[in-house]
């Protein structure tokens, strides 16, 4: 059995939910459709004409990139542009593309975390904090005889975290009264009278992002016709996300040394330093795709080095004057992501007993070449 178009992108949030992008980010399907089985998946980290011949060689139904293929505005679609011919041979083979990038770079366990793990920072923190997951109180009454299964469809979908601490929940006993009207089916009483029901009133945290997964939950293992529950904004910090990772070395090491281990680790042939090559660095932070404006930030963070693409001359100098080391490996060391995404995918479809295949393209996309 194949898994839907649907299923496989539900997976793939699951990794990198999509309410954590950034709001400038072009993320999501971008073209085709998911309504559809989908054979064999192709992830990649952009999606070019070579990257779309591999697809169409491997019978792919569907390509997650990292970058969009489509970020401004379409004003028309004509087919002897590069894009236009890129968008017209993924249509005629009936390719669909998904993109996660911002989501994917933030999640816990995604990008920045896999650069971070590749180059040895462990015991990590986030460079710059830009999301935070809202929490609201639920509040619900349960009769006692549905309190154990209403409870356990609560926090079974993911409610009760506090901190480190999970399955959290206050439970108090007390006496509902209601009036079942003309037409209702009601779980206790009858119609037109009085009834009064010995009940549970359960209380626990609900995340933002999950808030509806709970709720659904809770309805369908509660059995009232009507469910008496209430949502309240709270104002303790929910999880939160953000871009980059700052953490520890095991040994400190020259930044010379470093450097080496960011080609090696990040499976780039060459990388853009700038600093003293002896200095020594214990404490490093990573930031996937163009993250130079962040240096300041990393410093902050007790940072000795960053690690991220597209340094430029002026944001060199700064970081030089303010004695902040850089290694620049260029933008395309995000590819980490091709294998890291394949794997998980094909975990997550192996587990749900889906024939669908994920590959990890092999294309080189990097546009750069040095002489």
């Amino acid at each position: 059995m194949f898994a839907k178009g649907q299923t496989v992108i539900q997976y793939m949030e699951q990794l990198a939910p999509k309410h954590i992008a950034e709001e400038w980010d072009k993320i999501g399907l971008q073209l085709g459709t998911l309504q559809k089985e989908i054979k064999n998946v192709l992830v990649t980290l952009e999606v070019t004409h070579q990257v779309v011949d591999e697809a169409i060689a491997l019978g792919v139904d569907l390509i997650i990139a990292h970058h969009a293929i489509i970020f401004r505005p379409v004003t028309s679609l004509t087919t002897d542009t590069p894009a236009g011919r890129l968008y017209e041979k993924l249509i005629k083979h009936d390719i669909a593309v998904y993109i996660s990038h911002t989501n994917l770079d933030i999640t816990e366990g995604g990008m920045n975390d896999w650069m971070a793990e590749a180059l040895g920072i462990h015991s990590t923190v986030s460079v710059d904090d830009v999301h935070m997951d809202k929490l609201f109180k639920l509040v619900v009454f349960v009769p006692k005889d549905h309190h154990k299964k209403v409870l356990d469809a609560i926090l079974g979908a993911g409610a009760g975290w506090i901190g480190n601490y999970s399955h959290c929940s206050f439970n108090i006993e007390g006496f509902g009264t209601f009036v079942p009207r003309e037409g209702t089916h009601p779980y206790l009483g009858q119609e037109g009278k009085l009834e009064q029901a010995e009940e549970i009133r359960v209380e626990t945290i609900v995340p933002n992002s999950i808030r509806s997964k709970v709720i659904q939950a809770m309805l369908k293992n509660h059995p009232y016709e009507e469910v008496a529950y209430d949502l309240y904004p709270v104002d303790l910090k929910g999880r939160t996300f953000g871009l980059g990772r700052v953490g520890k070395l095991d040994a400190p090491v020259t930044l010379e040394q470093f450097a080496d281990r960011v080609k090696e680790g990040l499976g780039v042939p060459h990388v853009t330093i700038v600093g003293d090559l002896n200095k020594e660095i214990r404490k490093a932070a990573v930031l996937g795709g163009s993250g130079g404006k962040y240096w300041s930030r990393a410093k902050f963070r007790g940072a000795d080095v960053l690690v991220t693409g597209d340094v430029d001359y002026h944001t060199a100098q700064e970081a030089l004057a303010a004695g902040m080391t850089l290694i620049d490996p260029g933008h395309h060391a995000e590819k980490i992501m091709r294998a890291k995404v394949a794997d998980w995918l094909s975990a997550k479809l192996q587990e749900g007993r889906y024939d669908t295949r994920v590959y990890a393209s092999q294309v080189d996309t990097n546009p750069f070449q040095l002489r």
